[in-house]
């Protein structure tokens, strides 16, 4: 790698009057440490003490308490954690605050595209969970059930979650733009018996259904017994008897009290799916103490989040941002902010007339979103009074410094800070992030976050500074999945399997002089289109599907405003010829089975696939020879002059 020279001048310092008050400086007062320099090396020589410390710091209830909060018998790879003890995470996000009197402060504000709105606080939030909780139970689902949720982000989506958590279920949260393959081979994974869903969408001022695609998926799951339909746009949808139900008449009559169920502390919570390099989407493991907690600590520590504020993070519930946004701020008894629609319809003003309307005072985005808006400059954003926020949040995608500039100078006024942060579904968050002491540079992270022992490596797993290398983590925190469901090899040959007892996360990271971090991409195969993961391997799977491919290959490539854009690439069984309909074929069947985020730029037909001997296809050659880039080593190729098939693909 070469000497890494990004970074440049620090633009934000630190309010001494605001850091004061930050919940991070008080945490750190109450343990008798004054500076941040001196908080991260406390956090990892104790793992244990740090993670029971956070416990207490956010007032994490237990039913019966944990004889140890951690358990290393297994291995640094198998964590067990608050071990012996029972909770049940909803409890923490709102029978406590109801407990204490809380109960009507704002839980959740909703606003639809279609400018419709909605507010609950806690009390009535915790109605509302009660009653599906009890309609859940009603139907006969119990501890354990794992249940799909595939629905907008609308606020029977947050109640859904927190009701398949009350009654001890298994969450399942699908991304609404999925399609039908992508949808079905989740349920299919999880032993999926229920699905949450809707009967349509609004997106851009249209009415999308989504319950066929659900109905279509759902032929492929044979352990589902039910969906539950929330009416969302009033389209006419068809309804199998005995299975469908819509939302409100499942609700009809239940009980607004419910039993919270007890469950071990580590016991599963959600299955969320992430794709990889190679075979089906994962699906990361995570538990009542382990990716709520993780959530609330980043919110807290990093964001600053308290209980007057209201948190808006652009996501969608299918990633892992949703469920983090959702219990991170119900644990910290903030606000948060639910929209269901384009941030920029049906003008490009939508995000800060949000902002305006429901005094969102912490904003996610992504560096995505930013690239699209900044072309439009500041007068929709002048259109607007967002003097309520107090912070930018950016995840996603790598940040360009133009664009990090322009959300720093025009639309934060050069006073707020910008959060970023990176880390990932199997995380629970941050790895590394910002937070509100440390000054900042352009597109740049203050460091790990507290308990994350991050380093960067080289090839041979030494530390680096100054150069680009892998980002790694050292030891465990209380957020990390516990494995991938019913596949724990492949856990470990996923993160484990480089360094001996060191997690690789498949990021390129560098550190500069000034001990500021940067990620500069990912380091595997896996595609990024606007934030969202897919693996080449999903996206193959569906070409190969067509009985005229025999190979396919799937590479993500750079695009201006999305980050990535997938170029996939056919060999042709014989006979068959390449054509502009079987393009057209090909390109319907990718967003019919990945959903229409993900269609590619493009389908191009080759004559061979830059392979090596025991038939891998070079992902990185195929990439590079499409870019026109320096092709690297092509020693392990079987046939070199495959590279040129890529190069004179139709």
């Amino acid at each position: 790698m070469a000497k890494f020279s990004f970074g440049g001048e620090f633009v934000w310092w630190p309010d001494p009057a605001v850091v004061e008050q930050t919940n991070l400086m008080c945490f750190m007062r109450r343990h008798g440490i004054t500076t941040l320099d001196g908080l991260i090396p406390h956090s990892l020589e104790d793992v244990a003490r740090f993670w029971d410390a956070v416990l207490a710091d956010l007032d994490i209830q237990f039913y019966e308490p944990y004889r140890e909060i951690a358990d290393f018998s297994r291995g640094i790879e198998w964590p067990a954690w608050c071990v012996g003890g029972s909770m049940n995470i909803v409890h923490n996000c709102l029978d406590k605050w109801l407990a204490a009197g809380a109960g009507e402060r704002i839980a959740l504000r909703w606003e639809g595209e279609e400018g419709a709105t909605r507010i609950l606080t806690y009390a009535e939030l915790a109605r509302q969970v009660n009653r599906c909780a009890n309609a859940l139970r009603a139907l006969g689902f119990k501890r354990g059930d794992a249940i799909g949720l595939f629905m907008p982000m609308v606020p029977e989506i947050a109640i859904a979650l927190l009701a398949i958590c009350k009654i001890g279920g298994v969450i399942v949260p699908l991304f609404s733009g999925y399609g039908e393959g992508a949808v079905a081979s989740r349920l299919n994974d999880a032993g999926a018996v229920a699905l949450f869903t809707s009967d349509g969408v609004f997106r851009r001022g249209k009415s999308h259904d989504l319950k066929p695609t659900a109905d279509v998926a759902a032929l492929q799951v044979p352990t589902l017994r039910h969906m539950i339909v929330v009416r969302r746009t009033g389209s006419t949808v068809s309804f199998t008897p005995g299975r469908d139900h819509w939302w409100d008449e499942v609700l009809a009559g239940q009980s607004d009290q419910a039993q919270t169920e007890r469950m071990g502390a580590d016991d599963p919570v959600m299955l969320i799916y992430t794709s990889g390099t190679t075979g089906r989407p994962k699906g990361a493991v995570h538990t009542h103490c382990g990716f709520p907690i993780k959530a609330a600590q980043d919110l807290a520590h990093g964001f600053d989040l308290k209980r007057d504020d209201t948190l808006y993070w652009i996501t969608d519930m299918g990633w892992m941002m949703g469920p983090w946004e959702v219990w991170g701020a119900l644990l910290l008894g903030a606000s948060m902010l639910l929209y269901d629609g384009a941030p920029d319809y049906p003008d490009v003003d939508r995000l800060w007339a949000l902002i305006e309307r429901h005094h969102v005072s912490g904003l996610g985005v992504s560096p995505t979103l930013i690239r699209a808006l900044r072309p439009h400059g500041e007068e929709p954003l002048r259109a607007h009074d967002i003097s309520s926020l107090r912070w930018f949040g950016s995840t996603g995608s790598p940040w360009d410094p133009e664009s990090w500039t322009w959300l720093f100078q025009t639309a934060g006024g050069g006073r707020l800070p910008i959060i970023n942060y990176s880390g990932g579904t199997e995380i629970s968050g941050g790895i590394l992030m910002g937070n509100f002491l440390t000054p900042l540079k352009p597109a740049a992270f203050s460091g790990p976050a507290p308990g994350m022992a991050a380093d960067v490596l080289d090839g041979h797993g030494q530390p680096l500074r100054g150069e680009v290398g892998e980002l790694a983590i050292r030891l465990p925190w209380i957020g990390m999945t516990r494995g991938f469901w019913r596949d724990p090899e492949r856990y470990i040959q996923a993160y484990w399997s480089r360094f001996p007892g060191i997690w690789v996360h498949g990021d390129w990271a560098a550190i500069d002089d000034d001990g500021l971090w940067y990620i500069l991409g990912r380091s595997d195969d896996t595609i990024k289109v606007a934030g969202k993961r897919v693996g080449p391997a999903e996206v193959e799977s569906v070409l190969c599907s067509h009985p005229a491919v025999t190979l396919a290959a799937a590479i993500g490539v750079p695009e201006p405003v999305k980050g990535e854009e997938i170029v996939c690439f056919c060999m042709l069984a014989p006979g068959q010829q390449p054509s502009e309909g079987l393009r057209s074929e090909l390109m319907e069947r990718l967003i019919e089975q990945l959903g229409k985020p993900l269609k590619p730029r493009d389908i191009k037909f080759v004559a061979a696939l830059p392979r090596t001997r025991n038939a891998k296809i070079m992902h990185r050659i195929i990439r590079a020879a499409y870019l026109g880039s320096d092709l690297g080593d092509v020693s392990s190729l079987e046939d070199p002059t495959a590279v040129d098939a890529i190069r004179n693909a139709l």
